[in-house]
């Protein structure tokens, strides 16, 4: 649980009426699995950044990402991180926990609701898997994101472009018939993943990062106009879709550059902040 975390993080002051809302993905976005201390530095002006906008009731924050909450605070004291965002979207969006200063460790309660009515279980998804096994595909679990009662990640690794294309529409199509929603994506070496392989995550129907984005804005009465997203792979792609000022940090897959095309001058926490300051800074410029 949050509450037991053997370190000390500042907790951001939660806006009542935030103008703009920040979905960032987290690994190769946010956080460097490299982390330099040019990196760490890039991450302090970012995290000053946003708890000066936080704390002017402007701007909230949240991590939304394919790892578990484990993994991610396991990561924060790893990169040197000194404060919590607003919340955490973790384990592909599945979850969402508040973790700004009023709110700590809450779980969404209508997200919640909205996971529990979609039936998404073990059973549901192992007999997905005995039908893909039937027709000669194999899918590799993945342990690394950690587990979760509403997802379910595996590897699929690459054959040749003919049969990776029927096996993945395969899946695709089973998905949809079984009542699943299914993500699939080349994978990314730089976090973790192994090379020449695809990701494949089944959640329940209705979630997803795009779906928190959405989910979010609503709660908090805002636009798309009034949301940023930042990502660095093809699974991000459709939360850069779902608001305005959806970017690609520079150090993001060729893949995903292929796709997308506004981008970040810079890479990582630099990257994010540089954009922040240069859009909201027009935009007061232009209402000013």
């Amino acid at each position: 649980m949050l509450s037991s975390l053997p370190f000390n993080k500042k907790l951001l002051n939660q806006p009542k009426n935030p103008k703009w809302i920040v979905f960032c993905d987290f690994d190769e976005t946010y956080y460097s699995h490299e982390m330099t201390e040019e990196q760490r530095e890039d991450v302090k002006r970012l995290e000053a950044f946003v708890a000066e906008k936080s704390e002017a009731g402007q701007l909230m924050l949240g991590w939304v990402t394919g790892s578990s909450l484990d993994s991610v605070t396991s990561k924060m004291e790893k990169g040197g991180f000194h404060q919590f965002p607003h919340f955490i979207a973790s384990n592909l969006g599945t979850e969402i926990v508040y973790t700004s200063d009023a709110h700590f460790g809450q779980p969404d309660a209508e997200w919640m609701k909205r996971l529990d009515a979609q039936g998404f279980s073990d059973e549901k998804i192992e007999d997905i898997l005995e039908t893909i096994r039937e027709k000669g595909i194999h899918l590799r679990p993945q342990t690394q994101l950690g587990s979760s009662g509403y997802k379910k990640n595996f590897y699929y690794q690459e054959q040749d472009e003919r049969t990776d294309l029927h096996h993945l529409s395969f899946i695709q199509t089973l998905a949809k018939e079984r009542g699943v929603a299914v993500n699939i994506n080349k994978c990314n070496p730089l976090a973790g993943d192994p090379a020449d392989c695809y990701d494949v995550d089944f959640l329940p129907v209705g979630t997803g990062k795009d779906e928190i984005v959405s989910f979010m804005l609503n709660q908090y009465d805002l636009s798309k106009d009034q949301g940023f997203a930042f990502g660095d792979s093809g699974n991000d792609l459709r939360m850069l879709q779902s608001v305005t000022h959806g970017f690609l940090v520079q150090n993001a897959t060729a893949e995903a550059k292929r796709h997308h095309h506004q981008i970040c001058h810079h890479g990582y926490a630099k990257g994010i902040y540089e954009t922040l300051k240069t859009v909201m800074y027009k935009h007061e410029e232009a209402h000013s």
